[in-house]
């Protein structure tokens, strides 16, 4: 019997895995998919020769994750590299904005826009080495981050509390308006907005743009060398030099509780697996109060509550082996590891409003991903790696193009939207569809049964919006790791602070079941074992499957 079970082998379960292990529990991790790493996994899928990454590529928040830090997965075989320039956000007329870990060549290029933007752009660049360090820590700790906002608060009341709480509340349209005189700065702190459901018009857009661009700034948007199945296989690694063991093609189906207490779980197969002192469940919200725990189990509130909860936006992808580099227009776009392909703050506008009506949009923003250019090891000598993704309405109700696009995902579906996307990518770089030399196309089911959290395709764990933080997340009055039943604990992008690869919904999950249930003898006897076992042997991984041989 395993002092823990955690359901879900994406990153936020396997640091939680990590951080119970390291205090000497014995823990049992069960993944439904064939392969660990939920959302961060790699493949050869596209072409033989060419590394592409399912799901997410570019890790600017696990780059300045503390939580990750601490898990020091570079002892594991995780190594980092970066492209040469962070972000470009090109236009159809040749100019082109330009994100740089160097600030000098961030500020020269948003000067070429308007004269005073460069220095605009240092202004925030300041705010963000004043209040950076305080804001992750009160980001990455559970809410109500007591410590970190007592020091981050100290250090607003210099900056201007008040003032400051405004900007970050700005929609990014109109922070963007009042900090940049021309179309350069709004265009990077719109487009890292979009990285998330957040529009341009969005209430807080503002504030998630600023963090997004100035982690670029500070930290870049780095990717594991190989691939992004790298940084799980470094996790996978780490588990089990601690103790902690995987099974892949293991599907919990129901929670199992007595006395209001999570005491294990039960499998697909039939089989019950006891939890001694927890079970941390990495799945999003609605699966574990709407599947995982029956109803008799919970509050009518929670369930009442639950109904509200509003996912983010549904996302399509396309992965594409090129024969050559990407024929940008705007040269500083070639160096680009991610490129953003919207013309202009008003056709993200346009955007994000076709969305909202349940469009499916016509001129979809696009996210575009240079693997390449990132790490020369993804695919042969002059050739690319790339991919793009753009988001779309969970429930669609009509083509804005007019194509007969209505959610179903079908063959014709599917490749109907994936041309679409290339011809607005040949927009901004005429002649890349002579490029592809083989293409894979993820629509939103094909993402859900790839991984199951990403309910119709969507990635965040749920909306990214202000009603669905803090307190809100994922229902009023939550916004911890705990749950209405003893010994459960939500460990997923569903929890504060939501998603990306940063590891703290895992982590303070873990954090949570350890203060409840402190190091007991029986607990400290079998973490000293293990020391003295780890230091007889190499600690090299071991992956257990399920007997479904998946």
């Amino acid at each position: 019997m395993p002092d823990a079970v955690v359901i879900g082998a994406g990153p936020n379960g396997l640091v939680a895995g990590n951080l119970l292990a390291d205090a000497g529990w014995s823990v049992l991790v069960l993944e439904e998919q064939p392969d660990p790493g939920g959302a961060v996994r790699s493949d050869k899928g596209v072409d033989p020769a060419f590394v592409h990454d399912l799901f997410s590529s570019f890790y600017p928040l696990a780059a300045a994750s503390p939580v990750l830090s601490r898990l020091h997965l570079e002892d594991h075989g995780l190594r980092w590299t970066h492209a040469p320039h962070v972000v470009a956000h090109p236009l159809t007329d040749g100019t082109c904005a330009v994100l740089d870990r160097g600030l000098d060549i961030t500020a020269e290029s948003l000067e070429a826009f308007a004269p005073g933007d460069g220095a605009a752009w240092r202004r925030l660049y300041g705010m963000w080495e004043d209040l950076g360090p305080s804001l992750l820590e009160a980001l990455f700790t559970p809410f109500a981050p007591v410590r970190a906002t007592a020091r981050l608060a100290w250090r607003l009341r210099a900056a201007g509390a008040l003032r400051l709480a405004r900007t970050m509340l700005l929609p990014v349209r109109r922070m963007g308006e009042e900090e940049f005189h021309g179309h350069g700065g709004r265009l990077l702190l719109a487009g890292n907005a979009l990285h998330a459901d957040l529009g341009p018009e969005a209430a807080g857009g503002g504030g998630f743009g600023w963090l997004m661009s100035m982690l670029g700034q500070s930290h870049g948007f780095p990717v594991p060398v190989g691939g992004s199945g790298a940084l799980t296989a470094s996790l996978v690694h780490r588990l089990s030099a601690a103790g902690g063991t995987l099974q892949c093609g293991r599907r919990v189906e129901r929670v199992v509780v007595r006395g209001g207490r999570a005491v294990g779980v039960r499998l697909a197969d039939g089989e019950t697996i006891a939890a001694r002192r927890a079970v941390l469940a990495d799945v999003s919200a609605p699966t574990l109060y709407g599947g995982l725990v029956e109803a008799d189990h919970l509050p009518a509130q929670l369930l009442e509550d639950l109904k509200r909860f509003q996912w983010d936006f549904s996302t399509f992808k396309v992965d594409w082996a090129l024969d050559g580099p990407v024929p940008w227009q705007a040269e500083g776009a070639a160096r680009a590891g991610t490129v953003h392909l919207a013309d202009g703050i008003d056709e993200l506008t346009r955007f994000a409003a076709q969305i909202a009506m349940g469009q499916v949009p016509d001129r979809p923003f696009t996210l575009f991903g240079q693997m390449t250019t990132a790490d020369a090891s993804r695919s042969p000598r002059g050739t690319e790696s790339a991919w793009a993704y753009t988001h779309l309405p969970v429930t669609i109700r009509g083509d804005a193009a007019d194509e007969g696009l209505s959610g179903t995902w079908d063959t014709k579906e599917q490749e109907l939207m994936a041309d679409r996307v290339e011809r607005h990518v040949e927009r901004f770089a005429p002649g890349f569809q002579h490029l592809v030399r083989a293409r894979r196309i993820l629509a939103p089911p094909t993402l859900e049964s790839l991984d199951s959290n990403l309910h119709a395709g969507a990635i965040n764990g749920g909306t990214a919006s202000m009603h669905q933080q803090l307190i809100f997340r994922p229902v009023p009055g939550t916004g911890r790791p705990e749950t209405p039943v003893a010994h459960l604990y939500l460990a997923s992008a569903s929890a504060h602070p939501g998603g990306g690869v940063h590891g703290a919904p895992g982590a303070n999950a873990a954090r949570a079941a350890l203060h409840r249930l402190p190091l007991g003898p029986a607990v400290a006897e079998r973490m000293l074992a293990r020391r003295d076992r780890r230091g007889r042997r190499s600690g090299a991984p071991a992956v257990e499957r399920g007997d479904s041989g998946r």
